[in-house]
């Protein structure tokens, strides 16, 4: 029963991480997205939703490997800056992408402990 529980949790976290990312893609081609947050809160903001969307996907797909989330998230932080190249009102930023990599790295730090934790307390 608990292993069901955890195995719940999984699922419910892609479930918020697909959420997320369409939000994500939604909201920053929203014109009031320029601009949004100032410096330095809007890298704040990068490490922060990294963060969220790493450990979303590495909790909910409970792989070995941590790299294949981690490229599929910097491809999303790439990608997100080469958008920005295209929408009035917003640029592409080198440190921007830097903090979405540091993001991405305690994001993943953050699920593989919560969910040894989770599995563990589940588990017993």
């Amino acid at each position: 029963m608990k292993i069901n529980i955890y195995l719940l949790l999984q699922r419910l976290s892609l479930l918020l991480a697909s959420v997320l990312l369409v939000l994500f893609i939604w909201g920053g081609n929203q014109p009031e997205a320029a601009g949004l947050l100032q410096a330095p809160w809007d890298k704040l903001a990068h490490l922060s939703w990294f963060a969220v969307l790493a450990g979303l996907l590495d909790f909910g797909l409970s792989l070995l490997a941590r790299a294949p989330v981690a490229l599929f998230c910097l491809g999303v932080a790439m990608w997100d800056e080469w958008r920005q190249l295209t929408l009035p009102g917003r640029s592409a930023d080198f440190a921007d992408l830097l903090f979405d990599g540091l993001g991405i790295l305690a994001g993943l730090l953050i699920a593989q402990w919560i969910g040894k934790r989770l599995f563990s307390l589940l588990s017993s």
